[in-house]
């Protein structure tokens, strides 16, 4: 199953895409506003270019303190016309955004699932395939866990639902064959064995999943082209294999749950990356008091982000220990952003915790959360 720590990677990736979005409309904006004051090529009448490039300075300028204060207005009311028409386009276009990068959070988990039942798949479309060639691969074909994956129900139906069977792709299935598992070693010593037993069964079933498919190679590079999330997804999927792998008994063996509690999960993916994006502006105050009085739009993206989202987290969620959620993000930290970044933000949310612990923004409550410090 998914952990939280896998959730709030698939959150911190699209805020990043959120904060590259946010770019792009302003852009968008800006150009309205200078079409609206660009000479009119077509018209007939004398253009008063100098005036029009006044305009357009002072719209752009009027855009950016009405982002701040939407109160302020200009006395040209050709300006406040322009610039309504692009702060209405802004927002729009972000929320646009923000619906629709919510709605990718949860297709990245859901796809996640079906990544995983794939590369299951995929073992057994190597031992079809086995099956029809004429050389001895009958410990392959006749492998317990085949066998198992072959005869498990949810796996098949899973199979259909997703699409994420290799019927279609029998083509790579036979090239990687010939070229990647023939020539490997340890297939070689296991087709030549004699009567394999359990364990060595699933010893090669291991190297299998690990080794040749999710290894360095052909495979995992192609993997890597289907999915430009598969550097992060490849951790999460081999966890899940290895987990299946153990679960063999008797001839059965289960699949994992992306998820055990799907709701619950979908639920803390929309309230923390809506909660970042809207957070309040006392807050990023509050950041930037404690990093040098830098603003907080200046500070590398992944530390604002990482910084934002501990916030958030640490305020919309009771039940989250504090010390449980500064420890996530360090080593979100650690993983995602530069050397110096872990000690900085470790200081950096270790005062602003206590700062809004006195000042009541941090409230927790529940079982195990006396100690929040």
């Amino acid at each position: 199953m998914l952990n939280r720590r896998t959730i709030r990677i698939k959150i911190m990736q699209n805020l990043f895409a959120y904060a590259q979005c946010k770019e792009a409309d302003l852009l968008v904006a800006h150009d309205l506003i200078e079409q609206r004051f660009s000479p009119n090529l077509n018209s007939m009448e004398v253009q008063n270019k100098e005036l029009l490039r006044s305009q357009k300075k002072s719209a752009l300028q009027l855009f950016e303190k009405k982002l701040l204060d939407p109160k302020v207005m200009s006395e040209d009311m050709a300006i406040n016309k322009s610039v309504e028409e692009a702060i209405s386009l802004y927002q729009k276009s972000l929320k646009k955004d923000q619906v629709s990068l919510n709605k990718n959070i949860l297709m990245e988990m859901e796809k996640l699932a079906a990544l995983y039942h794939s590369v299951i798949a995929l073992m057994v479309a190597l031992a079809d395939h086995a099956a029809e060639k004429r050389a001895n691969h009958k410990n392959f074909i006749q492998h317990r866990w085949i066998k198992a994956w072959k005869q498990n129900e949810e796996l098949q139906k899973s199979l259909v639902k997703e699409n994420s069977g290799w019927e279609g792709r029998m083509d790579k299935v036979r090239g990687w064959f010939r070229d990647v598992l023939k020539e490997d070693t340890a297939y070689q010593k296991f087709i030549n064995a004699d009567r394999p037993d359990e364990e060595t069964d699933k010893t090669f079933i291991k190297h299998l999943s690990r080794k040749i498919i999710l290894g360095s190679g052909v495979i995992n590079d192609y993997f890597e082209d289907q999915n430009i999330r598969w550097a992060e997804d490849k951790d999460i999927i081999k966890s899940m294999v290895d987990k299946t792998i153990k679960s063999y008994v008797d001839g059965k063996i289960g699949l994992q749950k992306v998820s055990l509690n799907w709701e619950d999960d979908q639920e803390f993916i929309e309230q923390l990356f809506n909660s970042v994006i809207e957070l309040e502006p006392q807050y990023k105050e509050l950041i930037a008091k404690n990093t040098r009085n830098w603003e907080v739009e200046r500070l590398p993206l992944t530390d604002r982000v990482i910084l934002e989202m501990a916030i958030s987290e640490m305020v919309h969620f009771p039940s989250i220990p504090v010390k449980v959620t500064i420890n996530e993000y360090l080593e979100l930290s650690k993983e995602y952003s530069t050397p110096k970044s872990r000690q900085f933000i470790n200081g950096i949310l270790d005062v602003i915790s206590k700062v809004m612990k006195d000042s009541g923004d941090i409230k927790k409550s529940g079982k195990g959360l006396l100690d929040n410090k």
